[in-house]
């Protein structure tokens, strides 16, 4: 129980002094330059603006301040897509509701910039929420609702547009196949007729070579001589012969005709 006491007089204490140790976070130095970037942002000067609030939060990161000015400089740089860490990180660390609701309507305005038009729809609820009665953030949430389903739209037609071209590919491909078929088979079909024309021709040359063969047999028959048949050369042959043989058989009748003729023998008696 005593030392109960001690913590519950203690505490007060310890949270006291965390409280002035958060607000001597930031330094006279660092407040210095953030005023210094700030006039250059009033000059539209915003990458030396840049500069001077990139500086301060070197030298303390967690100066909200200057995190939410430098979001400002990078937007009006249309950096938006480096803006937008800035403004976040703001929204998450900030205890000020009036630093949150602008800090949530620059958010919606980078994203809506950035055409991420649903997180967008999202920071611009989240200010209304904080404050309803803010005309012009109500006007970018509906915007960016507006623009958000125009988006969606678009999408889907793209979507279909795309799942129709896959389709028209689809039957393109099949068409060609098709044709491929069709052209295979008209190939076979020429290749059957070449093949019929083919044996055709062949057919006719077999007939013609035979009808050749036959004419060529019947010259050579023709050629040959009848068995009744004599050439010139063969009669003159054999006349040749028979009268050769004429000549010994009138020889053979000559010579008996010698024989039997008597000779006379005249005899002294």
């Amino acid at each position: 129980m005593k030392y109960l006491f001690y913590i519950l007089l203690f505490l007060p204490m310890v949270l006291f002094s965390q409280k002035e140790k958060e607000v001597a976070k930031v330094k006279l130095e660092d407040k210095q330059i953030l005023r210094k970037g700030n006039d250059l942002f009033k000059e539209h000067k915003y990458v030396d603006a840049e500069v001077k609030y990139k500086k301060a939060l070197k030298q303390n990161p967690n100066y909200e301040n200057a995190a939410y000015n430098l979001g400002n400089s990078l937007y009006e740089q249309n950096r938006f897509k480096e803006a937008l860490p800035q403004y976040e990180f703001v929204a998450k660390s900030t205890k000020d509701k009036e630093t949150k609701i602008q800090t949530y309507h620059n958010i919606g305005n980078s994203t809506m910039k950035l055409k991420q038009y649903d997180k967008a729809v999202a920071a611009y609820k989240n200010s209304l929420r904080l404050n309803p009665k803010d005309d012009e953030t109500r006007y970018n949430l509906a915007l960016a609702q507006k623009l958000l389903k125009d988006q969606q739209q678009n999408s889907e037609n793209k979507d279909k547009d795309k799942d129709n071209k896959d389709q028209d590919k689809d039957k393109d491909k099949n068409k060609d196949k098709n044709d491929q078929n069709k052209d295979q088979k008209k190939d076979q079909g020429d290749d059957k007729e070449k093949d019929k024309d083919q044996d055709k021709g062949d057919d006719n040359k077999d007939k013609k070579d035979q009808d050749k063969g036959d004419n060529q047999q019947k010259d050579k028959q023709q050629q040959k001589p009848k068995p009744d048949q004599l050439s010139q050369q063969q009669m003159q042959q054999l006349l040749e012969a028979m009268n050769n043989e004429e000549n010994k058989t009138q020889k053979k009748v000559n010579a008996q005709k010698a024989r039997g003729r008597k000779t006379k023998n005249e005899k002294d008696w």
